[in-house]
């Protein structure tokens, strides 16, 4: 018979490994494999000297290359779907490309803060008439982890899009020195509550729109993964700034607040904080104006579950405070030849409609990975085959100005 305390410690050890996997996997997805420790060589015996010339030809031999060898470990945080192909060059869109950044004012007494760095699309598509009167929109976009804002753009060929609307794009860059991976820390609390990069990515939008010619009403962000996770958390922060929002696999709002936390979050959700945190929000903001979203989700997506795309419902549900009698359509669209010229994903798109408005669209995308619908697959995180998620993005934001 084991004693109650043999129990109780074999019950502590089977605890302590299990923590220890879980804080292993968490290292791989947050900032990629931990490198082995090298095994020490074990001393070498003495040998003749005839054995000692037959092994050093023996060595000598180069050995076969198995395939495996050749490939390396990816950390599983934002998984391409293939290794990328060598890419075509491409003529970029004929508008200026600007670089830039956001700094701060320090406070008295204080040392500057972290600058902000930025990329600005201005298209050269003269303004229409309400354009010239109104000011161009501006299209906020947040790339994702292990990317740099110039890889999202050339991924998701926004630009492209934007020149043919006349959108500017403004694409902040988390810093490498803010994180390893270049991820936004959408898990932070204090991120969460609208500190943090929050204030910078603000700082950077009020600085564009002062210096260009930009409609106030027709702003709109968007990210995809990690940026989708920090386009929530600015929208919902500072409400009024913006006309409509974007996230592209996307975790839920409102939990995470430390790593371990955000990778619990990424795979199961947060149903516990769902609603809360929404609640928290309009709590601190009693005159909350309606949110328009889309939200663009991957069925197959293994590094942020569907499972936070239907959280992400329950939540814009509760912050546009949707009646009970809200009109919600359906619809499902075929896919097309997998290995054809222009494979397609099928997919599902729900409209939640109040009045004229659809305030809520929410798609769902058959056999999509980690990855932005329908971009350049020659670059990591972005699959080929459509639907277009710039296109459905703009199409969707079009319709919505802030009132």
């Amino acid at each position: 018979m084991v004693k109650p305390a043999t129990k109780w410690l074999r019950g502590l050890l089977r605890a302590g490994k299990a923590q220890q996997r879980t804080a292993t996997k968490l290292a791989k997805v947050l900032f990629g494999p931990v490198p082995a420790k090298a095994k020490p060589k074990p001393k070498a015996k003495p040998r003749s000297k005839a054995v000692a010339k037959t092994k050093a030809k023996t060595i000598a031999k180069p050995r076969a290359r198995s395939a495996s060898d050749a490939v390396p470990a990816l950390a599983p945080f934002a998984t391409p779907l293939s290794p990328p192909r060598v890419r075509k060059r491409t003529a970029p869109p004929p508008g200026k490309w600007l670089a830039a950044h956001y700094a701060p004012l320090p406070e008295l007494g204080q040392l500057p803060g972290r600058r902000l760095p930025y990329f600005l699309y201005l298209p050269e598509k003269a303004p229409s008439a309400a354009m010239r009167s109104r000011g161009r929109p501006l299209l906020v976009m947040l790339h994702g982890c292990e990317q740099s804002a110039t890889q999202f753009a050339d991924g998701t060929r926004m630009n492209r899009l934007a020149e043919r609307k006349g959108y500017a794009v403004l694409y902040p860059q988390q810093s490498l020195r803010s994180h390893a991976r270049r991820c936004w820390k959408w898990y932070d609390k204090l991120t969460q509550e609208g500190g943090g990069d929050v204030r910078l990515i603000v700082g950077a939008i009020e600085q564009v729109a002062a210096r260009y010619a930009i409609d106030r009403a027709r702003i709109y962000i968007c990210g995809i993964s990690a940026g989708a996770g920090m386009a929530h958390i600015v929208a919902l922060n500072h409400p009024h700034l913006f006309a409509a929002l974007g996230l592209h696999s996307g975790p839920v709002f409102g939990a995470g607040h430390n790593l371990i936390g955000a990778l619990g979050v990424m795979q199961h959700g947060a149903a516990a904080r769902a609603d809360a945190a929404i609640d928290e929000v309009l709590a601190r903001q009693p005159a909350f104006p309606r949110l328009p979203t889309i939200l663009l989700q991957g069925l197959a997506d293994k590094v942020v579950r569907p499972i936070n795309q239907t959280q992400l419902v329950r939540q814009s549900v509760r912050v546009n405070r949707l009646p009970f009698d809200t009109v919600v359509t359906a619809q499902r669209l075929p896919g097309g030849a997998a290995g054809g010229r222009n494979p397609a994903h099928a997919y599902a798109l729900h409209d939640y409609q109040v009045g004229k408005d659809v305030l809520l669209r929410v798609a769902q995308v058959e056999h999509l990975e980690h990855a932005w619908s329908g971009g350049d697959a020659s670059l990591p995180f972005n699959d080929k085959a459509r639907p277009d998620a710039s296109k459905m993005l703009l199409d969707f934001f079009a319709s919505h100005r802030r009132r």
